[in-house]
C-alpha cells in the first residue's frame, strides 16, 4: 500500500495547492507597481482575516520575530511587564522580555492548564506597562481566555499583546479588544514558514514613539510607513507574499466573497475537528492533557501508561506517513503527542488520523484499544455538529454558559 506524507502538526501545516502555484509563479521584483498592488491587496485582506480595523504589518521572519518586535517596540528597559505563561511559548515571552531588560512579573499555570484570572488580577497593577500572553499555548493544547484578560486590562495604561500565531484561524477572537495581535504564515494561512504579521492599535503605535529599545530590522514604525505605500522596508519574501494572497483569496471564495466569513468558517472547521478528535481519543480510553480549556489549534493527548509518546509518533509515520507532534521540551517529550486542526485539514483528515491512531495503539497493545471506538465517537460528534447541535464557545474553549468572559464578549464587551 502506498503511503503519502501528511502533516498533522501544529506548524508547519499542509499547504494550500493554490498557494504552492502562486509561489512558483512569483517572479516579481519587490520595487515595482506589480508588487505594490499585490502587497497592498494582501494587507487589506489580512485585516479581514484577523478581524481588525487596525493597521497590519508583515515581516519576513518567523512568528518569534514578531514577538520580539512587540517587546522591542513597546517597552523600555526597566518597564514592569506581566507575562502569562503555561507552556513553552509563554516561557518564550518571559525570555524575550528579560532579554530587553524589563522587570518581569509572571502568572503561571502547570502545563496543560490555563491561569486563574484571580491570580492575574493579583499581579496586575498601575505599574504594568504591558501584558504578554498566548491565545493558544500550542505546546500543551491549552487556550487562555483573551476576552477576560482584555476586560481586565481595559481602562489602564497597559497594552495587551497576544501571540495568536496558532489562535488565528482556530479561535473566534475579538482582535480589536487587544493592542497587538500576532500571526504566522505556516499555521492557519496554509503556506510555508517565513512571514510574521501583526495588527497594532492606535495606543500601541503611540507607545512606539516613546520607547527607546534598540531596534533596526524589527522597527515597526519604519515597517508601518513602508507597508502603507505597498512596500517592505527591506527585501521581502515575494513568493510567500504571493502565496499568502492566494490563501486569502481562498478564504474569500470560501466565504462567498468575504474573507471574514471565510475565516469564521475556518475557525468552525478547526473547532469541529478538535471536538471530533477529543471525543475519539477519550473513547479509546486515552486522557486529554488539557481537559479544562482545550485548544482547537491542536489536541494534546497523554500517552497510555507504559507507552512512550515518541514511539506512537514514529509508528504513525512509519505505518501511515502521517506526521504527529511529540511533546515539546524535556518536560513533555515522550509523555504527550499532539494532533493539529490548523488550516488545510478537514473531516476526512480527522477520520484518517483517528483510524490510523487506533491501528497504531492496537498493534502496540493488542486488545487494549478497540478498533472503531474512536471512529464511532468522532462520527457522532460530526453528525451532531452538522445537525446544528454544537455548543456556543468562548475564545477560551469553554462554553459561554460556563464562562462569564465569553458571555460578556458575545454581548459586545470585547471591544475597547
Amino acid at each position: 500500500m502506498i503511503s503519502k506524507t501528511r502533516l498533522f502538526t501544529p506548524g508547519p501545516t499542509p499547504l494550500l495547492p493554490a498557494s504552492q502555484f502562486a509561489m512558483a509563479a512569483a517572479d516579481i521584483h519587490h520595487r515595482t507597481a506589480e508588487f505594490r498592488a499585490l502587497f497592498s491587496k494582501v494587507l487589506k485582506q489580512l485585516q479581514a482575516f484577523i478581524g481588525t480595523s487596525n493597521d497590519v504589518v508583515i515581516l519576513t521572519a518567523s512568528g518569534t520575530g514578531a514577538m520580539e518586535a512587540a517587546v522591542s517596540n513597546l517597552t523600555n528597559p526597566g518597564d514592569t511587564v506581566l507575562v502569562i505563561t503555561a507552556g513553552k511559548f509563554g516561557e518564550r515571552w518571559v525570555a524575550l522580555t528579560k532579554t530587553y531588560g524589563c522587570k518581569v512579573r509572571t502568572v503561571s499555570a502547570p502545563y496543560g492548564q490555563t491561569v486563574s484570572l484571580e491570580d492575574v488580577r493579583a499581579q496586575f497593577s498601575p505599574e504594568v506597562r504591558a501584558v504578554f500572553v498566548q491565545a493558544t499555548e500550542t505546546s500543551t493544547g491549552t487556550r487562555h481566555c483573551i476576552p477576560a484578560l482584555a476586560e481586565l486590562v481595559r481602562g489602564s495604561d497597559a497594552l495587551l499583546v497576544v501571540d495568536a500565531i496558532t489562535g488565528l484561524g482556530t479561535t473566534h477572537l475579538e482582535a480589536d479588544a487587544v493592542d497587538v495581535i500576532i500571526g504566522g504564515s505556516q499555521k492557519a494561512l496554509m503556506i510555508p514558514p517565513g512571514l510574521a504579521y501583526l495588527a497594532a492599535s492606535e495606543r500601541a503605535w503611540k507607545r512606539m514613539e516613546t520607547t527607546n529599545q534598540p531596534r533596526y530590522y524589527f522597527d515597526l514604525r519604519k515597517e508601518h510607513k513602508s507597508n502603507a505605500k505597498g512596500e517592505a522596508s527591506y527585501t521581502p519574501s515575494v513568493a510567500l507574499i504571493a502565496a499568502m494572497g492566494a490563501s486569502l483569496d481562498y478564504f474569500a471564495t470560501l466565504g462567498g466573497g468575504d474573507v471574514a466569513e471565510g475565516r469564521r468558517l475556518l475557525v468552525d472547521n478547526a473547532e469541529r475537528c478538535a471536538a471530533m478528535t477529543r471525543a475519539a481519543v477519550q473513547a479509546l480510553g486515552l486522557k486529554l492533557f488539557a481537559p479544562t480549556a482545550p485548544s482547537a489549534a491542536a489536541t494534546a493527548v497523554l500517552a497510555p501508561e507504559g507507552i512512550v509518546s515518541s514511539d506512537i509518533v514514529k509508528r504513525f509515520k512509519a505505518d501511515f506517513g502521517g506526521i504527529l507532534s511529540d511533546g515539546q521540551g524535556d518536560e513533555m517529550k515522550g509523555k504527550i503527542f499532539r494532533v493539529s486542526h490548523l488550516g488545510y485539514l478537514d473531516y476526512v483528515d480527522t477520520m484518517g488520523i483517528v483510524g490510523g491512531l487506533e491501528q497504531v495503539l492496537e498493534r502496540m497493545r493488542p486488545g487494549k484499544f478497540p478498533l472503531g471506538a474512536g471512529l464511532t465517537a468522532a462520527q457522532r460528534v460530526d453528525f451532531e455538529w452538522r445537525a446544528g447541535k454544537r455548543p456556543a464557545l468562548c475564545a477560551c474553549g469553554r462554553s459561554t454558559s460556563e464562562c462569564v468572559a465569553g458571555r460578556s464578549a458575545q454581548a459586545g464587551g470585547g471591544q475597547r
